[in-house]
């Protein structure tokens, strides 16, 4: 079995023993030398789909206590930082990515340097693509500050938010999702018309309260869907 479908298979049976109530709110997930072990994978394996359930607002990671099933909350969103590669490859599509650019260089407004925290910021524009078509224009930045080791990846083969998923664990994440017009550069990468009707998700991660990245990714409006999980309070809170 690939660390890919591993990674889903532990996300979806953690996932399933939570919302089941099997695991119930304080309950401490396996350790994850313990899921390792269970699974047979490696520990970046489990890393990455505990990083999702904590996306997913289904546990919360405590450095040196372990993982634990999140208490619920009313009426809340919760949408995962999805791995383009793994949710093309789960699509059964055949995944590509190529990097545009890649440069490192200084802050160029307040919010950059507030994101670059006295040191630099690895500027990032890659493509992604499924079955050859293309499905997302990404224009990344990453705080050197918080993950320094990306200065020595040319990520010529392996796709930036996919490193930073498997590598850089974050604590807390924004999304903003909105309608944009494809520009002529974009619509041209995209292959798409210009001012087509494009998704555009805007999505900034912090680790201990410290910018890990920011990204900007356009996709065509009829090739990506986003979807967000919903729980509501224990029936004795409902009013």
């Amino acid at each position: 079995m690939t660390a890919d479908a591993l990674h889903r298979r532990i996300f979806t049976d953690l996932e399933a023993q939570i919302l089941s109530g099997e695991l119930a709110p304080g309950d401490r997930i396996p350790f994850e030398h313990e899921l390792t072990h269970h699974y047979s994978c490696s520990r970046a394996t489990v890393s990455k789909a505990l990083s999702e359930l904590a996306g997913r607002g289904l546990v919360v990671r405590r450095r040196r206590a372990g993982t634990f099933v999140a208490q619920p909350k009313a009426h809340a969103a919760f949408l995962a930082i999805p791995d383009l590669r793994a949710e093309v490859n789960d699509r059964r599509q055949v995944y590509d990515y190529q990097l545009l650019e890649r440069l490192v260089r200084s802050p160029r407004n307040p919010d950059e340097a507030e994101l670059a925290a006295g040191r630099g910021l690895l500027a990032l524009t890659c493509l992604h693509s499924a079955d050859s078509i293309p499905l997302a224009l990404e224009h990344r930045l990453i705080a050197l500050t918080a993950a320094p080791q990306a200065e020595h990846m040319d990520f010529q083969s392996i796709p930036p938010g996919t490193w930073l998923l498997d590598s850089e664990p974050w604590t807390q994440a924004e999304n903003r999702i909105g309608a944009v017009e494809a520009d002529r550069a974009s619509a041209r990468l995209l292959q798409i018309r210009t001012g087509a009707a494009c998704l555009c998700v805007e999505r900034r991660t912090w680790r201990d309260g410290q910018g890990v990245t920011r990204v900007r990714q356009i996709f065509p409006g009829d090739r990506y869907d986003l979807v967000a999980l919903f729980s509501s309070v224990h029936a004795k809170d409902q009013v």
